[in-house]
């Protein structure tokens, strides 16, 4: 028998379960930063190892580069490759300190006059990056890019002067969409679900959940797909469901969908696991290695938001 207080020893996941599987697939093919994530995720891994594997990302201006978001390839820092990189903090419960502090201040140094970040600064022009993300010179505001930074922010309690104008853009970018497209909404939600201004946000939700019905974004029956249109300049086939929306039954946008819609949503995400162990990318694929390292991206993601609704525990 064990002693009483003795560290339990690190579970290993039943033998050809969805968890064992994706665990084989992810030693076999993602990055180290992922592989650590995976075991922070579910085996008892430390943060400490991702955040070591995360640092090899960063460079001197505060941002992060070197290809973390899959298809911006090449060493410059781009601001979509530091929301990636707060996304892992705060899944690691490390967004915060002087690692932050120089984010901000980063964010500060590229943001637009309203206090917005572009996705894509002109820098990125002449290293490999995939053809459906426009390199310009001049790039605008855009809510995709900030949304998720300033969410992620507010839910840490992290607090810097260029938060302020970057907060006023979210809230005028998102209280005036009329149309939109998945992954608008869904930098929207990242904003909203951690708002510091609670009510404004849940009938700010209230409203964007109305629009994503009504424009049918996100696909609530699998079986009938062809009855819900894929944006624009998306890949065929390339549909959003409602657990792409409400990653957690905490998210505002769950309450968008019917218990019905979201159990056939999940129930398509679990089919969804493929027979080497990994969840496929449904975006626009261009070059076989930025598919390959997003495919270890987003099973963890699948994997996480299959346990927020209690489909497995691990």
């Amino acid at each position: 028998m064990a002693e009483t207080g003795a560290s339990p020893p690190p579970s290993t996941p039943p033998a050809r379960s969805p968890l064992f599987r994706a665990e084989q697939f992810v030693w076999l093919t993602a990055r180290v930063l992922e592989q650590h994530l995976f075991a922070y995720h579910f085996l008892r891994g430390s943060p400490e190892a991702v955040e070591a594997a995360l640092d090899a990302y960063r460079n001197e201006d505060g941002g992060y580069g070197h290809a973390l978001e899959p298809d911006l390839r090449g060493p410059v820092s781009q601001p979509l490759h530091t929301a990636h990189a707060l996304r892992v903090l705060d899944a690691i419960g490390r967004c915060g300190g002087q690692r932050v502090e120089r984010v901000c201040r980063y964010l500060t140094s590229v943001s637009t006059p309203d206090g917005a970040v572009p996705a894509i600064l002109p820098g990125q022009r002449g290293y490999p990056t995939a053809p459906f993300v426009p390199v310009v010179d001049d790039p605008p505001s855009d809510l995709l890019a900030t949304g998720p930074v300033v969410g992620l922010l507010h839910r840490n309690e992290v607090w810097h002067a260029w938060l302020f104008r970057a907060t006023d853009f979210c809230w005028q970018a998102v209280e005036s969409l009329e149309k939109s497209h998945p992954y608008e909404v869904q930098a929207a939600v990242t904003f909203l679900d951690s708002a510091p201004d609670r009510p404004r946000a849940e009938a700010a939700a209230d409203r964007l959940g109305r629009l994503v019905r009504e424009q049918r974004l996100a696909a609530l029956d699998p079986d009938r797909l062809d009855a819900f249109p894929v944006a624009s300049g998306y890949a065929p086939g390339e549909h959003h469901f409602p657990h792409d929306f409400a990653r957690s039954p905490d998210s505002l946008a769950r309450a968008w969908f019917t218990d019905d819609e979201m159990t056939r949503s999940l129930d398509h995400l679990a089919a969804g696991q493929e027979e080497d162990g990994g969840w496929p990318v449904r975006w626009r694929r261009w070059a076989p290695a930025p598919a390959l390292e997003a495919r270890s991206l987003v099973t963890i993601e699948a994997l996480c938001t299959l346990r927020a609704y209690g489909r497995f525990v691990g």
